[in-house]
């Protein structure tokens, strides 16, 4: 077996595995019995599939008769990597499988690649495997490949996970963010910031207590949902590093519009808003995890919403901007709570809280 095998193994041929340690040690990553007891006691345990149980270092996949494929990768990085609401498996499946989804497509396959620092916990891992399984499995998708490698002591900061997605979209589907048109109507499938602030409370670093759970999941069905009602969509964006305005800011350039937003429309929940206050923080550049912004013409606008407010993930979803006209300077500006109108800009600098 070589080393890349680390998802991807023969698991009948194998002998039985030997007992691993508590913590991750070099070995584990030397493609020897090591490896092998690894891969069958925590990832052959939790994501074992007909295609990965073929033991090759790749999978064969057939696109759909008159479907594209859709492909997207991704890096998860998160301190610490279990906080409220998710752990970093939640993350990298919900991540990914959401990208998939912004495309208008059926995420379908995930293959993950791990860098475990040596010394790291086995229970710790076997933790991340099993969230990771159920993510996947709550999103109908399957984790077909993989690999992992061990760092020396204090190379790596305990785990890292990149993965990538693999998705299906009829072959006319038009959806991304260069598609936003004036009359557009702009909507969120719920609050902001939720993610950020939950991963800054595990960090101890808000300096009182709050009960705010990461909004990390994986979004396919939801949008699924959304499409069905109205099936005009032109946009579809995860508001993830940077929050709300850098993802808007984001669209506007692709698209060449303005975008103008009523800040007593966009939901933040109470804690949110408290905690970015103490901090200095505005909610619209703080990290989501499980939220998405649709941008579709404001003839299907109501649909989506009641749609949208009919998922459990997607219950505080609002109608809160709209797409006003096509520009050469884009820009995304706001209506504010007191009456005025404010430019807002993209993110600059460090994103604050760091969350990745």
């Amino acid at each position: 077996m070589s080393e890349k095998s680390v998802l991807n193994f023969e698991s009948s041929a194998c002998p039985m595995p030997l007992p691993h340690k508590d913590r991750i040690v070099m070995s584990h990553g030397s493609g020897g019995s090591m490896t092998r007891d690894l891969i069958a006691s925590i990832f052959n345990k939790y994501f074992s599939n007909p295609i990965l149980n073929r033991g090759n270092d790749f999978a064969d996949l057939q696109p759909p008769a008159g479907q594209k494929l859709v492909v997207s990768t991704d890096g998860h990085i998160v301190s610490p990597i279990f906080f409220p609401g998710g752990d970093i498996g939640r993350l990298a499946v919900s991540g990914t499988v959401n990208d998939i989804a912004m495309s208008g497509g059926k995420p379908a396959y995930l293959t993950a690649s791990f860098i475990l620092e040596e010394g790291f916990s086995t229970a710790d891992l076997e933790k991340v495997a099993a969230s990771m399984a159920a993510a996947a499995a709550e999103a109908g998708v399957l984790i077909i490949a993989g690999d992992t490698k061990v760092a020396e002591k204090g190379k790596a900061d305990g785990i890292f996970i990149s993965t990538t997605g693999i998705g299906f979209a009829d072959a006319g589907l038009r959806i991304g963010g260069e598609f936003a048109q004036p009359g557009d109507a702009v909507l969120v499938s719920g609050s902001m910031g939720d993610h950020g602030i939950a991963v800054l409370a595990a960090r101890n670093q808000l300096g009182f207590s709050t009960t705010i759970q990461s909004d990390v999941a994986p979004l396919n069905h939801l949008i699924g949902a959304a499409l069905q009602a109205a099936p005009q969509i032109h946009v579809l964006r995860d508001p993830t590093r940077g929050g709300l305005a850098t993802s808007l800011n984001e669209i506007a350039c692709q698209s060449q519009v303005n975008i103008l937003l009523e800040e007593t429309a966009i939901p933040v929940k109470r804690e949110v808003r408290a905690a970015c206050e103490m901090l200095g923080f505005d909610p619209l550049y703080v990290a989501n995890e499980g939220k998405v912004i649709v941008i579709l013409p404001d003839s299907q606008a109501q649909a989506a919403l009641a749609a949208l407010r009919n998922h459990p993930l997607g219950i505080d979803s609002a109608i809160i901007g709209k797409v006003t006209q096509s520009s050469a300077s884009p820009r995304v500006s706001m209506n504010t709570l007191i009456g005025g109108t404010r430019i807002v800009d993209m993110l600059t600098g460090e994103m604050l809280p760091r969350i990745c």
